[in-house]
């Protein structure tokens, strides 16, 4: 019931599937009784009772914010709770998973960053999201048509999505934004309708074992060109100077030793300057263009779309940040 969940639900409501909802939160929307189950994916019994009767699985549940998250709680989650669906879908027999991994596993690994690319991960997200993807890389190797789709998506935006790109809304619609350095360096992004429509395209496919795809939608946007369509969504003049980067990072001390005393997720530090402005986040997506899946939203549609969303509704809303606890969630219901 998550960003991505939130939008593959009336997807498949109109494809005419009755999908079961497991969530550790409850549903954020009106969901019949007996399709969610509050419960986590590191509880056997809850992921049977979730799994009854259902023949695929949708593996959305991750660990994945960047603070707030001790290392083992990543792969507890990401790579011994993905194995414990693996698991209970032996049990249930039901062989058929799409699983979310993400372009953080290809890390420090050289350019280009294909499908074929040997990742090397360097956070515990991508290494834990990598531990996942060999979980089902060698469930699926037991055959007797067993399918396994892995997703590496790039940074998703769009409506009800309050990470980057709603930061980047914020900042330029109070007149706070500036433009350090000349952004330059290009930022592979994905806009959530087209990643779940995508998603449902490939799942649909005749085929069988393990299969990985990048998504990314192109043509890429550098961090300038994203700002600047922002501006322009917001009926706004981009500015044109550009102040040089080190006056940025000079400006983020204080929010860093902030950080740094408190642990909290503030949404001005260096690191979140040097990724925005300087860092290149490019990925290829070569394949899935090749099975001849097309992008129904542009970027700069989809940007759009996100920024009229925020000036009506998102604004006016508090983010909740969806962080999974170190210990396991046994709920009375379940």
């Amino acid at each position: 019931t998550g960003f991505i969940g939130s939008h593959f639900w009336p997807l498949l409501r109109a494809a005419g599937v009755t999908p079961v909802l497991l969530d550790l939160h409850p549903a954020p929307w009106e969901v019949p009784s007996d399709q969610f189950i509050q419960g986590d994916i590191r509880d056997r019994d809850t992921l049977r009772r979730a799994m009854e009767g259902c023949d695929r699985v949708l593996h959305l549940a991750a660990a994945h914010h960047d603070f707030g998250i001790e290392r083992d709680t990543y792969f507890d989650v990401n790579e011994r709770g993905t194995s414990l669906i693996t698991e209970v879908m032996d049990e249930q027999g039901v062989r058929d998973i799409c699983f979310y991994s993400t372009v953080a596993v290809y890390g420090d690994a050289p350019t280009p960053h294909e499908e074929t690319t040997v990742p090397v991960p360097t956070t515990p997200y991508g290494e834990s999201k990598l531990a996942g993807e060999r979980v089902l890389d060698t469930w699926t190797a037991k055959g007797e048509d067993r399918r396994a789709l892995v997703i590496r998506p790039t940074v998703t935006f769009g409506i009800d999505n309050y990470a980057n790109m709603y930061s980047l809304i914020r900042q330029v619609q109070s007149g706070k934004y500036i433009q350090f350095g000349p952004g330059a360096n290009i930022k592979s992004l994905s806009y959530v309708e087209n990643i779940v429509e995508a998603t449902m395209y490939l799942w649909e496919r005749d085929w069988t074992g393990f299969d990985v795809f990048n998504y990314i939608d192109k043509p890429d946007l550098t961090s300038r060109q994203i700002a600047a369509t922002v501006y322009e969504s917001l009926g706004k003049k981009a500015p044109k100077a550009t102040f040089p980067l080190w006056l940025g990072r000079l400006a983020c001390i204080p929010f860093d030793l902030v950080i740094a005393l408190t642990g909290k997720n503030l949404p001005v530090s260096s690191a979140r300057l040097i990724k925005l402005t300087q860092t290149e986040t490019k990925f290829e997506a070569d394949k899935i263009q090749a099975t001849g899946y097309e992008y129904r939203v542009p970027l700069r549609e989809g940007i759009d779309r996100m920024v009229k969303w925020y000036l009506e509704t998102g604004q006016h809303r508090e983010a909740h940040w969806r962080q999974p606890p170190a210990d396991v969630q046994v709920f009375e219901t379940a």
